[in-house]
């Protein structure tokens, strides 16, 4: 087999399926991310996302045993939508993060990969390969790093030279024993925007992120949001974009040559009013194909309540008051009441808060309703 034919024939190859970068590096452990992982873990710092055995993280062999190189891939996301919805007056509207705009990323890449199996089987016969995209036990970014698809910044993403920071990472273990490519230079320099603009203080250090304090693991959480962090999000239904908005390497960056990456404005910035009252059902149809929807419906529904909170929409105070006596489940009642004491100025709401937290069974919800109660005391003072 002579290897380097085939990856020039790869590289030529992976333009034709929609692949903007690759790069294949050795498939030795990853040595020195092994204190970083433990040191993040020991601070707190982990979002408990992460694949659960460490050295399964650390170790491409186990993985895949008898793997020689691995296969780094990048793909590259819009970043502006030229078609947003018109503003219209009591039609508050959420917004999806980049990362999840188009069709769910992690299948689009795990289709790029299968085609470079297929294509690696077909040229080479016999070869052993695994796909990896997020989900997998090795560190995309870790990987990335050393094949040189860019290099490790400061707000913890890669940043490849001709794409910025807008790229998904993939991986492909092989049992081939490719020519490898070198890391890159860092080029962050001295410049820490994205440090300065996070508003939570999130990244603690350069390439140190605390995924506790990130806006976008809070929008995924399940359970009652902190509220320190409920005044931040803003409009945010899921993720966060700030760390890269303020990058200088992502100025003029806007990728729009892959058609399932392209963003559908109704769906990345829905109406987040009717969004409340979602069935399940008309929830998976309207939002099932995007990143975003991994979590369910319920984190999203209850940081539209945020949200309309955050504008101060007296339009929804009907729909929040139906959920906070009908909705089953407490994250969304409590979340109500918190936000119908941020929105409301009327003892009507007042009213329905105390009687709700004469027939609530659940301290939790029963804690949101007095600070819903306390809000309404403020403005009344």
């Amino acid at each position: 087999m002579n290897v380097e034919l085939l990856k020039h024939k790869l590289l030529e190859y992976s333009k034709t399926i929609g692949i903007d970068k690759v790069r294949i590096t050795t498939a030795d452990p990853f040595l020195s991310l092994k204190d970083r992982l433990i040191a993040h873990q020991e601070k707190g710092y982990a979002s408990g996302f992460e694949h659960p055995h460490l050295e399964e993280r650390i170790d491409p062999s186990l993985s895949l045993k008898e793997v020689r190189t691995i296969i780094s891939i990048a793909v590259a996301y819009p970043s502006k939508l030229s078609d947003s919805p018109k503003r219209v007056k009591g039609e508050r509207r959420g917004f999806f993060s980049r990362s999840s705009w188009g069709i769910d990323y992690h299948d689009v890449l795990n289709d790029r990969l299968k085609k470079i199996e297929d294509f690696l089987m077909q040229e080479c016969g016999s070869i052993e390969t695994v796909r990896m995209v997020d989900t997998g036990a090795l560190s995309d970014r870790a990987v990335a790093e050393r094949a040189g698809i860019g290099w490790s910044a400061k707000n913890t993403f890669i940043i490849a030279p001709e794409l910025g920071s807008y790229v998904f990472l993939g991986n492909l273990l092989t049992t081939i024993p490719f020519p490898v490519d070198e890391p890159i230079e860092d080029l962050c320099g001295s410049c820490q925007k994205c440090i300065d603009a996070c508003p939570t203080g999130a990244l603690v250090e350069p390439g140190v992120l605390n995924a506790q304090a990130c806006l976008s693991y809070q929008t995924q959480t399940k359970g009652f949001m902190p509220e320190e962090y409920r005044s931040k999000i803003g409009n945010y239904l899921y993720g966060w974009d700030t760390c890269q908005l303020v990058c200088p390497y992502n100025r003029d960056q806007d990728h729009h040559q892959h058609v399932e990456m392209e963003p559908d404005p109704e769906k990345i910035k829905p109406l987040l009013i009717p969004l409340l009252t979602m069935s399940n059902k008309a929830f998976k149809k309207e939002f099932g194909h995007m990143a975003g929807s991994w979590r369910g419906k319920k984190p999203i529904q209850r940081n539209a309540i945020i949200a309309l909170a955050h504008y101060r929409e007296t339009s929804a105070l009907p729909t929040l008051l139906h959920l906070l006596t009908e909705d089953p489940r407490p994250v969304i009642r409590g979340t109500s009441a918190w936000a119908i004491g941020k929105i409301s100025e009327s003892k009507t709401e007042k009213k329905a808060l105390e009687d709700a937290k004469l027939n609530e069974q659940d301290e939790d919800v029963k804690n949101e309703i007095e600070k819903g109660l306390a809000f309404l005391k403020q403005k009344g003072e």
